[in-house]
């Protein structure tokens, strides 16, 4: 913390020559962690909150795990520690499994990448001629039960999304979300037309942009009227209203984590305007 060339030498001294240091920590928990100077090991009193107290370690540099920390409260030192983990293992996960996907897809021109995690048992057969019309065609599957496990838990997705926002990626969702696997049955329709009901399972989804503005384009695009006659100004006139009542009538569509966190009155309500 304070040697030369030392990877964590971001203390300086001020015009006395003296080190300042702990500032924004509490003089509890900077007492609490003097012990560790004496015998090696911080004993955390009751009332002493293990998020304050790690983000004090992290300061001093001084290591925040199981040999370190001695705490009554074993689930507050197990979810940091947790946190921990998550984004070690994320790490693995994203350079061995997820960072070829979006090579690929960035080699194809593409600007996002939408990944959907299903187990190593799971398997996809959809009818050629009736696919799934939910755009599902366009996402990337990713065959893993670790990662399919590892995204169970809403606190490894949280930790993921924070691992991809340091990566420097953006427009980043992470949830679940149902994905069609194969066909259940065939339904005839009046007229002779086949409708494919397919059968869906609820499985981990990935989804980011390395671009500032996914979607969005930073030229300007000019639109081109050959005629200046009165009747193709109006048609002009009445497809540019026929696009805006495209978008009014097309709402943004809800995070998946946000749906099945809402009120079961609400998911219905959204299922019925769906």
């Amino acid at each position: 913390m304070f040697g030369p060339g030392r990877e964590y030498n971001f203390t300086r001294p001020n015009e006395k020559g003296e080190y300042e240091i702990a500032e924004g920590i509490s003089a509890t928990v900077f007492r609490t962690v003097l012990d560790y100077y004496k015998t090696g090991i911080i004993n955390c009193p009751d009332g002493i909150s293990i998020p304050d107290l790690r983000d004090t370690c992290d300061y001093l540099c001084i290591n925040f795990d199981f040999n370190t920390i001695r705490c009554q409260d074993l689930s507050a030192l197990l979810h940091e520690l947790s946190n921990d983990g998550a984004h070690k293992q994320f790490d693995h996960y994203l350079e061995e499994l997820i960072l070829p996907i979006m090579v690929g897809c960035a080699k194809k021109g593409e600007r996002e990448c939408h990944i959907v995690v299903l187990t190593d048992e799971d398997s996809v057969d959809w009818d050629e001629d009736h696919p799934p019309p939910m755009g599902e065609e366009y996402s990337q599957i990713l065959y893993s039960s670790k990662l399919y496990r590892f995204f169970k838990y809403i606190e490894n997705r949280d930790v993921a999304k924070t691992v991809l926002k340091e990566r420097g990626l953006k427009n980043i969702r992470i949830g679940i979300e149902g994905y069609p696997t194969c066909k259940e049955k065939i339904k005839r329709r009046p007229g002779g037309r086949s409708e494919v009901i397919y059968n869906y399972v609820q499985r981990p989804f990935i989804q980011m942009s390395w671009e500032k503005e996914e979607g969005k384009s930073r030229h300007v695009d000019f639109q081109c009227v050959r005629s200046k006659s009165l009747t193709n100004l109006v048609a002009a006139g009445e497809d540019v209203l026929e696009d805006q009542e495209i978008l009014m009538h097309h709402p943004p569509q809800v995070d998946e984590l946000d749906r099945l966190n809402a009120p079961l009155s609400q998911m219905v309500s959204n299922d019925f305007q769906d």
